[in-house]
């Protein structure tokens, strides 16, 4: 699906970078994709891996209108960092991992455009959440590539990223498949370090108290005519 373009035409074209539409259909669907970004993001840091979201995918070289923005994309083999779009003929690498936040609203879209798209381009595994449960069953359904055709994957896990998926409510929770820990989204990771800071706060607490009835049974000591550094 690319063309090779010579350099005073691939200078002419122009690949924008937003169409103006809103990033996400709902609330629901902006917390899901900004929370799965982020989760991922975090897990793949130190690797030659990029995570974007809602950013123009360009699969064709010299055709601009044949473009796609996937909620949530994972590439590998790529540098790392953000991007403003993604050109496949430049970075020399499809998505692995694609996600879309799905609704009642861009289902045909989804289960059929942007299916058939990615198998023919060659995305190893599409995933679709549903995060109101509005169509999907059981609101995660993926989508593995075999022999250049999309299977139905059962059991949730993701090959490529070595994760397990789990529906939470309205988030999609991921596992690593070595450990069984759970990937923390930005919020469980904002209680966790409350939490942590607490028990710190607590420790130091206790530190104090028990300084204090020390100071306190020496200062008995003393009054009784006793000196406890004698014996320390």
């Amino acid at each position: 699906m690319t063309s090779a373009l010579s350099p005073n035409q691939r200078a002419e074209v122009f690949y924008p970078s937003s169409d103006g539409e809103p990033v996400a259909e709902s609330y629901a669907h902006l917390c899901v994709l900004l929370a799965t970004l982020e989760i991922l993001r975090q897990y793949l840091q130190g690797q030659q891996a990029t995570v974007l979201a809602n950013q123009f995918l360009y699969y064709s070289e010299g055709f601009p209108r044949l473009r796609v923005a996937p909620d949530v994309m994972v590439i590998f083999n790529v540098a790392p960092g953000g991007r403003d779009h993604y050109k496949v003929w430049e970075e020399g690498e499809v998505p692995a991992v694609i996600f879309e936040m799905t609704s009642a609203g861009t289902r045909n879209h989804d289960q059929e455009f942007k299916k058939t798209l990615y198998e023919q381009l060659g995305v190893k595994e599409y995933w679709l959440f549903d995060p109101r449960g509005e169509w999907v069953q059981g609101q995660l359904q993926g989508y593995r590539l075999r022999n250049n055709i999309y299977e139905p994957i059962t059991d949730h896990r993701s090959e490529p990223l070595g994760l397990r998926l789990q529906v939470e409510g309205e988030l999609i929770a991921f596992y690593r498949e070595d450990t069984g820990e759970k990937l923390l989204n930005p919020t469980e990771q904002a209680q966790a370090l409350r939490e942590a800071q607490q028990r710190v706060d607590a420790e130091a607490l206790a530190r104090q108290q028990a300084e204090q009835q020390v100071e306190q049974l020496k200062e008995r000591l003393r009054s009784l005519g006793v000196d406890p550094e004698e014996n320390s």
